[in-house]
């Protein structure tokens, strides 16, 4: 009754073992136990617990393999009494029993006794009774482990679902990210995320913490290129009362604010070179003074960080510290950009289709077909940030339950459509604005600087024009110069 009370008390099998060896130890003259739990599959041994009257909890679990391997061999209960062959450190084995586990006719596991002391025996008593014992402890075993298995397979089944869920998308580009996030979650490596403005470096650092075992605790963000260099510093490692002037208060940086968190130097290509060398330090001893102060500070961070920049060319320029590069590209990837992923951009323009709706308070279907082939063909210099922009122009501006392509941005019509964008309207559109563009250069005698003052546009955009309009093949064939 006692040990039916304990061991169906909890749902832990990890305590479920202590308090079952525990209460068998107490009712037979044994030295040591081990109970062992075996791998279905494999029928290695998964779970091992040991118990020793004599010794501390962290001495090793000693038992002999020779027992063990006979009595799964044979499937049945045994006593030995006398010396036994293959005795473990603790001292020569003079008496033990070993009881199987069976489940459903299937051996799961064996309760393992012996004992060192000289003359040592265990009687048919203690034989029935551990065999008692293993008959109800048995299906309580298994129900936990069981329960232990399928809590840790929703907990990682979670986990994958929860994985991307920021991130949306299909493509094989992205698949290649997602698992780069499930492989660095777990450790505590310093990564370098790279790419281009827009791409969702953020999303994927903070993806990273969530799935880390840092989890709980903080994540702080810090942009690198917003701040200047003397408010940096202090935003990086606070500062003392009377620092400077204006300093009232101590003041915790951020680093010490994510103290057992995470934290992500944001466009860290941008830091400054004094800058540089203090973070050095941070990340090699974990630790720091804060502005105007003496004593150190130590943390228990991981680092992140994130740049659009070419770090390896900042490095020859002598704008970035080489040995600061190697510290941060622990592990590094780089995002792609929107157009090598366009597979994406139908299932992005929908999310941020229904994010923007619900909080316009606006009722929107979808995009209509021929929107989504502009969408599709636009290059997106700006990535997954400028496509959210434009689908939160296109809610907030259009009227109908649909977007269509005049509620997009200029320059997202101003690319070559595909076939379901083909209307009469925005043909007649395109090909004016191609036509405005030739006179205007022929004008300038090929001059782009002229001929965008014709227009009234800038250079830079007028170049986009010719480049989305495909003239650039037009302009040359007609020996127009740029």
């Amino acid at each position: 009754m006692q040990i039916s009370a304990a061991i169906q008390s909890t749902r832990e099998l990890a305590l479920i073992e202590e308090q079952l060896l525990g209460i068998i130890g107490a009712e037979v003259p044994a030295d040591r136990g081990a109970l062992l739990l075996l791998d279905q599959s494999t029928a290695q041994v998964a779970s091992l617990c040991g118990w020793d009257s004599r010794a501390d909890a962290s001495r090793p679990v000693e038992f002999s393999r020779n027992i063990i391997d006979k009595v799964l061999r044979d499937q049945a209960p045994a006593v030995f009494n006398g010396v036994v062959a293959g005795g473990a450190e603790g001292g020569q084995i003079t008496a033990a029993l070993a009881v199987p586990l069976v489940v459903f006719q299937q051996t799961r596991g064996v309760i393992y006794l012996d004992s060192t002391e000289p003359g040592a025996q265990f009687h048919s008593d203690d034989l029935e009774w551990v065999k008692a014992v293993g008959g109800i402890a048995a299906m309580v075993l298994e129900n936990a482990r069981r329960i232990e298995w399928l809590e840790g397979e929703n907990r990682r089944l979670q986990e994958e679902v929860n994985l991307g869920r920021d991130m949306v998308g299909c493509s094989p580009a992205l698949d290649v990210v997602l698992k780069f996030i499930a492989r660095v979650a777990a450790s505590e490596a310093t990564v370098l995320i790279c790419g281009e403005s827009g791409t969702g470096k953020e999303l994927v650092a903070r993806s990273i913490h969530r799935h880390s075992a840092r989890a709980g605790k903080p994540f702080v963000a810090i942009n690198c290129a917003a701040i200047t260099e003397t408010l940096l510093e202090s935003e990086l490692f606070g500062h003392e009362k009377g620092a400077f002037t204006g300093a009232v208060t101590q003041q915790k940086g951020k680093l010490e604010v994510a103290d057992g968190g995470t934290v992500f130097l944001d466009e860290v290509g941008e830091l400054a070179v004094g800058l540089q060398a203090k973070l050095l330090r941070v990340l090699q001893e974990r630790e720091f003074e804060r502005v105007g102060g003496r004593q150190p500070v130590r943390v228990d961070i991981r680092v992140i960080a994130a740049t659009n920049r070419d770090l390896k060319s900042a490095i020859r320029d002598k704008i970035f510290r080489q040995d600061l590069y190697y510290r941060l590209n622990v592990v590094s990837v780089t995002l792609p950009p929107l157009r090598s992923r366009r597979e994406d951009i139908p299932l992005l323009a929908m999310h941020f289709t229904n994010n923007h709706a619900r909080k316009a308070r606006r009722k929107v279907k979808g995009i209509a077909e021929e929107a989504l082939a502009y969408l599709m063909k636009y290059d997106w210099p700006g990535n997954v940030r400028e496509l959210e922009n434009a689908i939160e122009r296109a809610v907030v501006l259009g009227t109908g339950d649909m977007l269509v392509p005049e509620d997009f941005p200029e320059e997202v019509l101003e690319t070559e459509p595909g076939p379901a964008a083909q209307t009469r309207y925005h043909a007649g559109v395109r090909e004016s604005k191609r036509n405005l563009i030739i006179k205007a250069v022929e004008q300038a005698n090929g001059n782009f600087t002229e001929a965008a003052g014709l227009l009234g546009v800038h250079p830079n955009y007028l170049h986009r024009l010719v480049k989305n309009l495909n003239l650039r093949d037009t302009l040359t064939s007609e020996g127009v110069r740029r």
